[in-house]
Parts: C-alpha cells; structure tokens; sequence
C-alpha cells in the first residue's frame, strides 16, 4: 500500500468516479421531471427547431442551446440522465481549471474545492436533466471557462490577447442564455486582484490594474444586465409569471435573505443529511446513505494521502478564499433575490444554489484550510466533507427515484382506466400528490399517450390543476361551456368545461374518474370543497370506452407494471362506465382470487354494486359492511349506491336494499 502513489493526472479519473458515486447509482431508475417533460414532448413532436421561437419569449438565448442538445439526444430519459453525469463531469473539470489558473501554486486545495463543488450537497436538482443540463449547467461550464481564460490571460502576457478573447466569448455564452449567473461578474475582478497582488504586493496599485483588465468584461456584464432590465419591464418576459420586484426591499429583509444564503450554503447544507435522515435512522435509503459516506469517507481519506500534489498551506489563500466565497454566496443570491423568490432546500427552488455553489465550495475549503493547521487531520475533513455531499446526493436520487416510480403508476392507471379520449379534452384535478411535476408537466406525458401522432395544431388535451387555475384567465369558472384556453410554448390547448373530466388522484389509492352520474357529488360530499364542487362539470363521456387498450411507448413511459389492485378497480371502473356490470363483478372475482384488497374503501363501490346488479347479494352485502367498518366516510356513497340498485333492480334485489338501505341508516 505504501508503493500506491497518484498523481495529477488520476484527478480527472477521481472526477468521473466521484460523479458516478454521487449521481450514478440510481441513475437506471429515473426518468423526466418539471420542465422536462414538456421540453421532451417539443423535441419529440415538434422537432428541435421548435425551441427557437418556444423561448422566443423566455430566455431567448437560451434557444439554440435546446436546439443544439436535442439535436443530438432524442428524448429518452435514461440517456438524459447519462448526458446528465458527463455534464456534472465537465463542470468539475471546468472548475478545476479556472481555480488552477487563478490559483497556480495551490493544486491540492483547488483540487480539493473542485471536488466539494462537484458534490455540493445544497443543489438537489441534478436529475431534472433536460431541463438545467440546458438551462443552467451548459451556460455555467461556459462561465467557468471564461474564469479560467481571463485568469490565464494575466498570468501569460503572450497569450493575453487570444486568451481574453477565448474568455470573453465564454462569458457571452455563458451570460446571456440564463440570467442565473449575472451576479457572479463581480467574482471575476476578484480573482484578478488576487492573481495581481502577488506582483503588486499592495492594494491600490493592484486594485487599478484588475480594473483596466475587467473593463471589457465589465462592459459585456453591463450590456446583458441593461437588456435584461428593459427585457422584463417591456412585458415579453414570460416565463412563470415573474416579473422585477415592484418595491425595493427593506433592509431588515435584504439581511435576513443574503445572511440565510450564508446560513444554507455555507454551513447548513454540509450537515442536513443528519437533519434529513433524523427521523428516519432505520429506513433502508437512511441506511445506504450512511454507508456510502463511510465508504466514500475511506476511498477519499486514502486517496488524498496517498494524492502527489505540493502541499503549500497559506494563510493568505485561505482568507481569500473565504472572503471570495462569501462574497460568491452573496452575489449567487441577488438574481432569486431580485426576482422575488425564495431559497428552499430540498425543493425545485434550490436549483438557485447552482450560481452559489463555486463560492460556497470555496468558502468551506478556506475555512478548513484556516482552522484546521495539522495535514493529516485537514485531509480526514475534507474527505468527511465530501462523503457528506456524495451521501446527501444519493438520498436526493431517491427522493427522484421514488417520483419517477410513482408517475409511472399514474401513467399506467391512466391507461388502464382510459384506453382513449376525444379531442379538446382538460383533465381538472385539484393535485397531484408527488412532488417535482405541476400541471404544465403533466400535460406533456398525456398528449403523448393520447395524440401519439401529433403534428403542430392546437394541442388536443392539458391537465389543469381546478384549485391553482380557477379564477385565471386560463379556467375562469366552472360553469359549463366556459372555455379554456392554455397557452404551451408554440401550441395552444382549446376547450370547455363541458368537455372536462374530473379526476382525483388519493394520496394511498388509485385514480379515480369522478362522475356525477353515479352519484359521486353525493358519494364525496366530505372530501375538500374543491373536490366536491367540480364534480358536477366532470364529463366521462369524453372517454372512449370501446377503444382497445392503451399501450404506452417505452420510452419515454415504462412497461406495463404488475396488474396489481389498481389495475382490476381501473378496469372495473371503465366497465361500469360502459355499463358492463358482469365484467365489473369477474374483475372483483379475479382480484379476490389473487387476494388483492382495495387500497381505500371507496375503491370497493363499483364491485358492490356490480355484485348487487349480477344478483350476488350476499358479496355486495359483506363488502358493504365491511367498508362502512373500515371508512365511516363512505356511508353517503353506500347510500346512494343502495338506492340506485333499488329503483333499478328486480323485485329480489330491490326488497334486499330496502332492508340493507335501513340497517345503513340512510331512510332517515
């Protein structure tokens, strides 16, 4: 062991490694989310060329970055999510670079700060590929680079000219697309003032010196910022609704904001794993999560024992890393700041700690450096740094896995109670219960179950979450034959509520068709009045029962899973919609047979009364009692159901549910 000796060349090797460790694992399991979805559907039916004008009024720059990648990956999720980790790769790279140019004499802690900036815990977003490979991380490697050119020009005065112009083009492509990183310029007159301090030796003559050589870095950064000011106040900024602050906050809350990006990015995020995982010590993604720091806090420890780079501790660079990091935290925050948003971890809003990470990463490795003096005891500190981060990186692949899992459910139920719906047709919901897709999103996977062969027209169907939209000019009301309209990048959905299903997706449960036909205004008359009251406009005739299957398209969707109870009550509830009570009670049959139990009570009532109409009355009975035992909730459901067999049913039937209508208490 004492033989083994790495140099720098093993760096970019432990680069690749590390990424595949920190967002590799899980990488087979996962899939689209947010943005992506819709991104992937425009590729897909529209081609590449259609992010043109889709982000003609929004990040209009950010167009030919869409076009160009989606080019060349076709909308697949697992090869995203590859692209993905050769993404995360060059970014690593790209920030190794630009802090050994800046930086020379300090390999080891640059190599060290490009290792916690590859891992840094606070972003969460990684697996959101499509959408930030193109909305942020592209235009970041590009901003990096031109960090590490503009460094490289100062330092190699015959170079200087071809090396600012390579770092100005740089800054161009990585300024422009996204207004994620204008906050960073400032970094850059930093970092030249710290290259030009080793010769001037004091402060002014070198604070001039970085100003005559920012300038035209300056003047580009100017530029973008005074275009992107008239380009919000003109009103064709469009995306999510965001528009500049209407009153310039206070400074109590400039404070609280900037000092709780310090807080989150500098310090807290290094520890949440512990907070994430404290009430959940046992559970198998706690435990896998834990062994993968001890493991990766063992490969790190002897890896940078056993790394031949000169160690040539300062306190110098310390402090000024510590001061560029925080500075670098701070000036991350000011676009989402200045946007009105706000910093939530373990959400889609920490995907602003992307334009903080490279000062946090700085920050921690300068606190390291300045606190901890003893060699040996600084490398078992950063590598536990590091574990920490490849841990909290495979705990956010799960959270990713398990949502992706879950869509997969809600796709597959679709299919199985929808095999195809008419044109023109909104699927109101009040939410989805899964955490990283929204409405927009949704509306991406079901055109393309539903209008496989889609060409450019209006587009045929959106799902619109009732509760957010009501009131908007995108659902005004509920009343029937209101239409709806949804803008969605270059197409525009249609409709009406006449022409509207209502759908409601129960947290333990399957999808479920509401229809006031069956009396469901009645049935869930104690759930959330938001449920409740669009009921009324649901309209399941839209659904075309007699269609064959639905066989979804793998990918982007995945294959049919295991015909567990969801898929017996999904197709127990299409049969009674099309009135087919015997294949409804055969469905129950069945899965009773493979002892499949209803997730919910109410998922019980179309068996009840497929039993009660094909005469099997004692089953329709025990179930009945059964489910009014488990969910007392049910009872105005078991009511109206009971009475519908009533005044349908022969003289038998009808004289059992009188008697069965009084021992439920639904005479009185």
């Amino acid at each position: 062991m004492k033989s083994i000796r790495f140099t720098v060349k093993s760096i970019p090797l432990a680069f690749a490694l590390t990424t595949i460790l920190a967002y590799g694992l899980l990488l087979p399991y996962t899939g689209f989310y947010w943005d992506d979805w819709s991104f992937a559907w425009i590729a897909k039916f529209l081609g590449p060329r259609e992010f043109i004008p889709a982000f003609s009024g929004f990040r209009p720059f950010l167009g030919p970055i869409f076009f160009l990648t989606t080019s060349l990956i076709p909308s697949n999720p697992l090869l995203w999510q590859i692209f993905a980790l050769v993404i995360r790769f060059i970014a690593a790279l790209s920030a190794w670079f630009a802090l050994n140019q800046i930086w020379p004499n300090q390999k080891r802690l640059t190599v060290i700060a490009s290792f916690l900036f590859l891992v840094f815990p606070g972003y969460s977003q990684q697996w959101v590929a499509l959408t930030h490979i193109n909305q942020e991380w592209i235009p970041f490697i590009f901003y990096l680079l031109s960090f590490g050119f503009s460094a490289r020009a100062i330092r190699t005065p015959q170079n200087f000219f071809s090396s600012t112009i390579i770092a100005l083009l740089f800054l161009i492509m990585g300024l422009f697309p996204t207004e994620y990183f204008i906050g960073l310029e400032p970094l850059r007159f930093l970092f030249m003032w710290v290259i030009l301090a080793e010769e001037t030796k004091t402060f002014l003559p070198g604070f001039i010196q970085a100003l005559k050589r920012w300038w035209p870095y300056f003047l580009i950064w100017s530029l973008n910022a005074g275009w992107l000011a008239y380009y919000y106040k003109s009103g064709a900024y469009i995306s999510y609704g965001v528009t500049t602050a209407r009153q310039i906050p206070s400074i109590a809350d400039a404070l609280f904001v900037f000092g709780d990006a310090l807080w989150k990015a500098g310090f807290y995020v290094w520890a949440q794993i512990f907070i994430l995982t404290s009430k959940s010590i046992a559970a198998p993604t706690s435990l896998l999560a834990f062994t993968i720091i001890l493991l990766s806090f063992f490969l790190f420890s002897f890896y940078f024992f056993k790394l031949q780079l000169p160690e040539n501790s300062k306190r110098a660079f310390a402090l000024q890393a510590i001061a560029i990091g925080v500075i670098g935290i701070l000036l991350g925050r000011v676009p989402s700041f200045a946007a009105g948003l706000p910093l939530t971890l373990q959400s889609s809003f920490d995907r602003f700690m992307i334009s903080m990470m490279l000062g946090a990463s700085l920050f921690i490795a300068g606190l390291v450096e300045l606190l901890i003096r003893n060699a040996r005891a600084k490398n078992y500190v950063f590598a536990f740094l590091i574990a920490l981060g490849i841990g909290q990186q495979f705990f956010n692949a799960n959270i990713f896995r398990r949502d992706w899992a879950r869509q997969q459910e809600i796709y597959w139920q679709l299919a199985w109670r929808i095999p195809a719906l008419k044109p023109n047709t909104a699927i109101l919901t009040t939410y989805v219960p899964i955490d990283y897709e929204t409405d927009l999103s949704f509306t991406a996977p079901l055109n393309w179950m539903y209008a496989p062969g889609f060409q450019k027209s209006d587009l045929p169907y959106a799902m619109l979450y009732s509760v957010e939209r009501l009131g908007g000019a995108t659902l005004p009301d509920l009343k029937a034959g209101t239409a709806i309209q949804l803008p969605y990048r270059t197409v525009t959905f249609r409709g009406n509520t006449s022409q509207a299903i209502f759908i409601y997706f129960p947290k333990n449960g399957c999808l479920r068709v509401l229809d006031p036909a069956f009396d469901d205004a009645e049935t869930y008359s104690t759930f959330p009045d938001e449920v409740s009251a669009s009921i009324p406009i649901s309209n399941p005739s839209q659904i075309i029962t007699e269609a064959p299957p639905l066989k979804l398209s793998n990918p982007p969707f995945s294959k049919e899973p295991l015909r567990t109870w969801c898929y017996f009550y999904e197709q127990a509830e299409l049969a009674r919609q099309a009135g087919n009570w015997k294949q409804v009670a055969d469905l129950g049959r069945e899965a009773a047979k493979q002892n499949l139990v209803a997730s919910d009570a109410f998922e019980n009532l179309p068996f009840i009364e497929a039993y009660a109409r094909t005469g099997d009355l004692k089953s329709a009975q025990q179930i009945t009692d059964q489910a009014w035992k488990d969910e007392p909730k049910i009872h105005r459901g078991l009511c109206a159901l009971w009475k519908r067999v009533q005044a349908d049913g022969p003289d038998e039937t009808r004289s059992f549910s009188s008697g069965l209508l009084n021992a439920l208490g639904c005479a009185r």
